[in-house]
Order: structure tokens, then C-alpha cells, then sequence
């Protein structure tokens, strides 16, 4: 599928009313707006609100990426610690001065500790390695903070870091620095790993998720799910077998050779961690006030991934990846975008699954295999916690 192939299709506000003229009656801007325009001013409303954490305690939700992590980090953290450097809420940051370095820091607590296709060492230099790619930077340096359980077994520790040392060594990046901490039995899930990271940014660019524009093709590197499927069903704790491994991989080659093949054509990159690909186009929409609309033909999923969804009753889409990046670009840019994802060996599978549109702002929406279009929402938590 070609960017062109995409964009022909987009639904408008005039797409909505006209379906709403049918259904409800008047247009909207009319004495008597239709249901369809209440339900996106109501949307307008809630999105516009000053964000409040309403909880007294932490619950699983707060950590899972979605709509209450985002409350938590803007009506506390954000609170608390407010610059412009963190307000802009990238994925690193873009350390302002003349040495032109990105950094950023990442917490991992999956469980298992060990999955196919990788395990929590991996996973730490991977997460951070990508942060700083996202940003445009070429990763150089990471620290790592240990918090071990007691009776934690030494050589499951020594199998981590084994680990974290080979993917280091695979990512180009050194492990400079660190800290353990030990404590008592019972009072952590076995091992826990904190992960910084220092990059360089050598290119002329800015890349936000408020850089999107009318226009634009989303792009996604591969297929998605396979990381937080896999962490799902290697818990053991339902009777579902599946041929799956997760796709956790440092995506700095696969990043620098998007874009060189695009330059300044690429707005916005995001690996789609925490809440999948479904969060990642939300924060788009919201800080670009854009519209994105995702084609479900377009999104690839591998079959097992797809069925393992099904079965758990959960969208694909807000499913966690750990090696696969979401690019937002312009539109004369996209051919050569995906060419140079496709021809990568991370980014088998690569493609454009949507457009950027000027409305609804703030909205993400699919349109169906079946023909409809539906909004995709933030979730409030997630439905597969403890996966990175």
C-alpha cells in the first residue's frame, strides 16, 4: 500500500455530517447540533480540563500508560517539576546548550523475568537505547540501577546481565555507571532494573509529537503485539500455546536509516511501548491538534498475535511492542520512508496504516474491516500490566 492509497479515502466533518444528516438530522453549527457533534463536543470538553489525580493511592493503572498515567504525570509530576524542557514530554530530552545531547531515563519491571525472545536485561538496554533514538540521537552511554530481592539466585542475575552486556555491545552503547540495592524478601518481584541514557544529536531536526500536520502518513515499522502477547502467555497463567516471541530490539539502525532516506520529511518518531500504537497516535493527535485516522486493513498483525487477542478480548492496537517505532511524516517523504523501513531487517512488515487529517482535532479514528469508523481512545489502564 502507497501513501497515496491512504489518503483518498480520509473521513471529514462534512463525511460525519453528511452520515449524521441520515441518522440524527440538522448539521452541525445548526440551533440543534446532532449526536454525533455532542459526543465530540463533550470529548472537546473533558480533553480541555485541567487534569486532577482523584486517587488517594497508587493502583496498576497509574504505571499501564494510559489515561491515568497521563493524569498522574501531568497533575503531579509535571506539577511538581515544570520547565519547558519536560513540558514538551518526549520520549528523551533534548538537553538545551551547545554540546547538542538528548537524555532520558526508563524503569523495567516485567514479569516474567525471562520470555521468549528476550528477558528483562535485554529489554532495559533496548528501552533506552530506543528512547534516545526516537529523539533523533545516536545512544552512547547508559547507566543501570539494580533493585534485587533477597534470596534473588545469582545466576539468574548473572543471565541478565549477560544480557544487558550483549545487547549493549550489539547497540553500540557502553554501560558507564550504576547502583545496587538489596531488599528484604518479599518486598520486590525478584529483580527490578532503572536504566539512564545519554545520546548525540547530530541532525539539523525536530522531532515532536506536536510536529504533525494535515496530511502527514503514519508508519509503523512492523507488526505489532508481539512483545506484550508474549509476556502474556508466558505467565502460564492461561492454557493458550502460541508460537510467538517478543520483538524487543534496539532501534537506532533501523532509525537512522528512516531518516536519511526522509530528512526533514520526518515530523514525529515514537517507539510504541506502554499502550501500543493506539496511545502513541492519542499523543499526536492531542499535541498536534490534528486528527489521525488509521486504516484496520493497513495495521499489520501477525495471525497468532491476532488470535491470541481475540481469545483474551483485547485490541491489538494498545498491545506493547518493544522493537517497533511509529513515524509520522509528510507526505511527499512517505514512499521513501517506508522503503527504507521495509528494507531493514527490524522492519519487515513495515507500512503506512494512516493519515493526518485537520478533524476532529485531538481524535484518533479507525476506520473498520467492515466498513465503519469508530474513535480510538486512550484506555485508562492497560489490560496486559507488568509487560516492560
Amino acid at each position: 500500500m502507497t501513501s497515496q492509497d491512504l489518503g483518498a479515502s480520509i473521513p471529514t466533518r462534512a463525511d460525519w455530517a453528511e452520515q449524521a444528516v441520515a441518522s440524527e438530522g440538522p448539521l452541525p453549527g445548526t440551533d440543534h447540533p446532532t449526536r454525533e457533534q455532542q459526543v465530540l463536543d463533550r470529548i472537546a470538553k473533558a480533553r480541555a480540563r485541567r487534569p486532577k489525580l482523584r486517587e488517594e493511592r497508587i493502583t496498576l493503572s497509574h504505571g499501564a500508560g494510559g489515561k491515568a498515567t497521563q493524569t498522574l504525570v501531568e497533575a503531579l509530576f509535571l506539577e511538581a517539576f515544570r520547565n519547558p524542557v519536560l513540558e514538551q514530554l518526549e520520549d528523551g530530552a533534548s538537553v538545551p546548550g551547545a554540546a547538542r545531547l538528548a537524555f532520558t531515563t526508563d524503569s523495567h519491571v516485567v514479569s516474567p523475568l525471562f520470555f521468549p525472545g528476550g528477558d528483562i536485561g535485554s529489554l532495559a538496554v533496548h528501552g533506552t537505547v530506543n528512547d534516545l533514538a526516537m529523539t533523533g540521537a545516536r545512544p552512547l552511554y547508559l547507566s543501570a540501577g539494580f533493585v534485587l530481592e533477597e534470596g534473588f539466585p545469582i545466576v539468574d542475575l548473572r543471565r541478565i546481565v549477560d544480557s544487558m552486556a550483549a545487547a549493549a555491545a550489539e547497540a553500540g552503547v557502553q554501560i558507564v555507571t550504576g547502583d545496587t540495592k538489596v531488599v528484604e524478601r518479599g518486598k520486590a518481584d525478584g529483580c527490578y532494573i532503572t536504566t539512564a541514557g545519554v545520546g548525540a544529536l547530530e541532525r539539523d531536526l525536530v522531532l515532536s509529537a506536536a510536529g504533525a500536520r494535515p496530511g502527514d502518513r503514519v508508519l509503523v515499522s512492523g507488526p505489532i503485539g508481539d512483545h506484550g502477547i508474549t509476556v502474556m502467555l508466558a505467565r502460564g497463567e492461561l492454557d493458550i500455546v502460541a508460537d510467538v516471541a517478543s520483538d524487543t530490539a534496539s532501534l537506532h539502525g533501523i532509525t537512522a536509516d528512516l531518516l536519511d532516506a526522509a530528512g526533514a520529511g520526518v515530523r514525529c518518531l515514537r517507539d510504541a511501548t506502554r499502550g501500543g500504537v493506539a496511545t502513541i497516535c492519542n499523543e499526536v493527535a492531542t499535541a498536534s491538534g490534528v486528527a489521525v485516522v488509521l486504516d484496520e486493513k493497513a495495521v499489520p498483525v501477525r495471525p497468532v498475535v491476532n488470535g491470541a487477542s481475540e481469545l483474551l478480548g483485547i485490541d491489538p492496537l494498545y498491545v506493547a511492542c518493544e522493537g517497533r517505532l511509529v513515524a509520522v511524516v509528510a507526505p511527499e517523504a512517505a514512499d521513501a520512508a517506508l522503503a527504507a523501513l521495509t528494507a531493514h531487517p527490524l522492519g519487515e512488515g513495515a507500512a503506512i496504516i494512516g493519515t493526518v487529517a485537520d478533524d476532529p482535532p485531538g481524535l484518533v479514528l479507525l476506520k473498520t474491516s467492515f466498513g465503519g469508523t469508530r474513535i480510538v481512545d486512550l484506555l485508562v489502564g492497560d489490560p496486559l500490566p507488568r509487560i516492560c
